[in-house]
């Protein structure tokens, strides 16, 4: 018998009801446990982290958000340690208030924003995005923050400013990984000035309706969704608009490997391995990696009449 397309349930709606079963059941399991006295944060990378309750979030392409506990104990942050899985302990005492953020260099209204300011100036919005890492893995992440553009705006940026340079906390105290002399810390990372103001590059401040965790590179990060995520600078003290390209750590670490712009491209791939597929945390398997992680209706009208097999 030929069922009609109408009764066939959607992969989204789908998925909905197996996510509510199985939040369902892990609730019912945390209860059980509790009342059983048993501490079920015990295992947990995080100590004193109240898991949010877990939600079911998509982004615009139907792909569902990844855990909060994957999101915050599954981290790259060279800074603390090469280790993602020793991110989130490493990160538990990181000091992220008082915290300032100067932004100056080309600009006509340089500011120094405290943490407070920011969070109070700039509506935030939630944006669900992809990220894909230039090591071949990749989340979906739901974050809290706000177009980098509305920041520019303010400090309104002089004609001759062509790039956005961004700086990380320097302080090998809190940051042991600092202390290795593998690269030339603090990281820097940069953007072209047209870049930095696309609708889709924001500063984040939290994810899941929380805030920013240390080891995601709180207070403050960046999050550009159509570049890997090494672009995506953390714990940023220091913007800068410049006229020159900066030199970012990856670039001065081993040019030959990492280009500026690290706009995901299936088609170039990275010296040691293949870019064309990536394995989504959470998941088995792996898919195929689209051009710009899939943002190109947004994104790759900024890259037109340039090669970027040699502007990787």
């Amino acid at each position: 018998m030929k069922i009609a397309s109408s009764e066939i349930t959607s992969k989204r709606a789908y998925l909905s009801r197996r996510d509510f079963i199985k939040v369902s059941a892990l609730a019912s399991s945390s209860l059980l446990l509790a009342s059983c006295g048993v501490n079920t944060d015990s295992n947990s990378n995080i100590q004193n982290l109240k898991t949010p309750l877990p939600s079911i979030k998509y982004d615009e392409f139907g792909d569902m958000a990844n855990s909060f506990e994957a999101i915050t104990n599954y981290n790259n942050f060279y800074e603390f340690t090469v280790e993602k899985d020793k991110v989130a302990s490493l990160s538990r005492n990181f000091v992220t208030s008082p915290w300032e953020v100067a932004v100056g260099g080309l600009v006509n209204n340089p500011k120094v924003y405290a943490l407070e300011d920011i969070l109070q100036i700039f509506t935030q919005e939630e944006r669900i995005y992809r990220l894909r890492c230039v090591e071949g893995w990749s989340m979906v992440i739901p974050w809290q923050g706000f177009p980098l553009k509305k920041l520019l705006d303010e400090v309104k940026p002089k004609s001759s400013a062509n790039y956005v340079r961004f700086e990380t906390l320097y302080d090998p105290n809190q940051f042991p990984g600092q202390k290795s002399g593998w690269y030339n810390w603090p990281y820097i990372e940069g953007l072209r000035i047209d870049e930095a103001m696309n609708d889709l590059a924001i500063l984040a401040t939290g994810i899941y309706g929380e805030q920013l965790y240390p080891q995601n590179g709180a207070p403050l990060r960046l999050v550009v969704p159509w570049k890997y995520g090494f672009k995506s600078v953390k714990s940023i003290v220091k913007i800068d608009l410049v006229e020159e390209m900066p030199t970012s750590l990856w670039m001065a670490a081993a040019p030959n490997e990492y280009g500026f712009y690290a706009n995901v491209n299936p088609e170039v791939n990275h010296p040691r391995w293949s870019q064309a597929h990536e394995r989504r945390i959470g998941e088995s398997g792996r898919q195929e990696t689209l051009m710009f992680n899939g943002y190109g209706e947004q994104v790759a009208h900024l890259y037109d009449g340039m090669d970027l097999n040699k502007n990787y």
